[in-house]
């Protein structure tokens, strides 16, 4: 019924606890879930995630945030996007919230790390997973730039954990990706982004946890979980004046003719 279409399993929090997590997705209907890798040190334990469990699947890449770790070259993507239920690239983007010091041109060695990323998704037709924070212009303008915009390899995917404004989900649909709304939606302070969910087509949106981030309300401030998902989705039928059953289907519809490689 419901897809969790980002969550991170393979994180310490997890540690021993996959019986119950999965018993939990059972109980509340979730019946798939992508696990994110986000450093090519951890991609073996995601990818053990989606070969062990039927209704998990993994992705391959090295999130823009994360530094002093290996710095995946083309093909190193290229060679794990090849294996069984590796089913999208990232997550990858920019995040210059954390500059730490630096300037944003400081960063060229993350918007290097991206376009490597884009080509990978052009050369294997698999999805980017997108992570964007403080750097909309940058990430809209070089995926416009390397991902080959208008061309049968073009770069498709899903802008994650989506928090930027209607102008740059407006940039993201029309470069043909979807937006993807996490438990954020349900926190009070959320406004302005609940109407940017209000904008964005049903048929271009997904729902996800990034758990262990984020918990929705009514669990804000524990461990986020795929179980969670269906908190997402009410709040996002309580917006679009849908049942969220219809939301739960349109969403793992939507999930699954991006992430084509997923057996419905």
């Amino acid at each position: 019924m419901f897809t969790d279409s980002h969550c991170h399993l393979n994180f310490p929090d997890f540690k021993d606890q996959m019986p119950e997590v999965l018993a939990a997705m059972r109980e509340a209907q979730v019946t798939r879930a992508l696990c994110i890798c986000t450093t090519l040190e951890e991609f073996d334990d995601v990818h053990a995630l989606a070969t062990t469990h039927p209704h998990l699947w993994a992705t391959v890449g090295v999130h823009p945030d994360n530094e002093d770790v290996r710095e995946p070259t083309l093909d190193d993507l290229l060679q794990r996007a090849a294996l069984p239920r590796v089913v999208g690239i990232g997550e990858t983007g920019l995040d210059y919230y954390r500059l730490n010091g630096r300037s944003v041109a400081d960063m060229a060695w993350q918007r290097e790390r991206y376009r490597i990323h884009i080509e990978a998704a052009r050369q294997t037709g698999l999805p980017l997973v997108i992570h964007t924070r403080s750097a909309s212009d940058d990430t809209l303008a070089i995926l416009r730039e390397a991902g080959g915009t208008g061309a049968p390899d073009a770069a498709r995917g899903v802008f994650h954990c989506f928090t930027e404004t209607a102008e740059v989900a407006r940039a993201a649909l029309d470069l043909g990706f979807y937006i993807s709304f996490s438990g954020i939606i349900t926190f009070k302070s959320a406004a302005d982004l609940r109407a940017v969910v209000d904008f964005v087509p049903m048929d271009r949106l997904l729902i996800e946890t990034d758990s262990p981030y984020l918990a929705p309300v009514p669990y804000r401030g524990k461990t986020n979980s795929p179980a969670y998902v269906p908190w997402v989705a009410k709040q996002v039928a309580e917006l679009k004046g849908m049942s969220v059953e219809a939301v739960a289907e349109a969403t793992t519809a939507n999930f699954l003719s991006l992430f084509d490689q997923v057996v419905g």
